[in-house]
């Protein structure tokens, strides 16, 4: 089981080590904006602010009723998906920053992106979806390469690394 699930995991590391270089900025931008300045907003982590009144793992009590707006499946489980959007942001953002499960942290904030521009931005105007689709853009290349070599993931799964590297 472990060996299929390795090349979720292992990164993809560049030829060069300046490439993976170029690449960490935008992760970690992205993973330190989500996780410090979107995501506690909605979702209770130890850097929270206090009067956000959130325990851990708690999702602000206003978030589930802007999910359930959007209609369809976000109006018959929107606590759920409160959760998970809220979760993805502040603990996938903390995940991407840190090249941790990247690809799968990248997904889910990829996916929470989506969902931000279309159910949520897009309705008030195009210009409303820049600040998701930087996010959504942002955490791309961590979709597809992973950490590359400056990330938790390359340290954990110790990939072959190239010749040239």
């Amino acid at each position: 089981m472990l060996r299929l699930l390795r090349p979720l995991f292992e990164p993809l590391v560049l030829l060069h080590w300046w490439q993976d270089a170029l690449l960490i900025i935008p992760r970690v931008v992205c993973g330190y904006l989500l996780t410090a300045e979107f995501g506690v907003a909605k979702f209770g982590l130890p850097w929270s602010p206090a009067d956000n009144n959130l325990e851990l793992f708690e999702v602000a009590f206003w978030f589930p009723n802007d999910v359930a707006a959007y209609g369809g499946i976000f109006a018959l489980l929107p606590g759920f998906f409160a959760w998970m959007g809220a979760a993805s942001e502040a603990v996938g953002g903390l995940l991407l920053l840190l090249g941790l499960g990247t690809r799968v942290s990248a997904f889910l904030i990829s996916c929470t992106m989506l969902v931000a521009i279309f159910m949520q931005q897009l309705p008030q105007g195009m210009w409303n979806t820049l600040p998701a689709a930087g996010f959504l853009w942002a955490a791309l290349p961590s979709l597809v390469l992973g950490s590359g070599r400056f990330g938790l993931d390359y340290l954990l799964a110790k990939p072959r690394r190239h010749e040239n590297a």
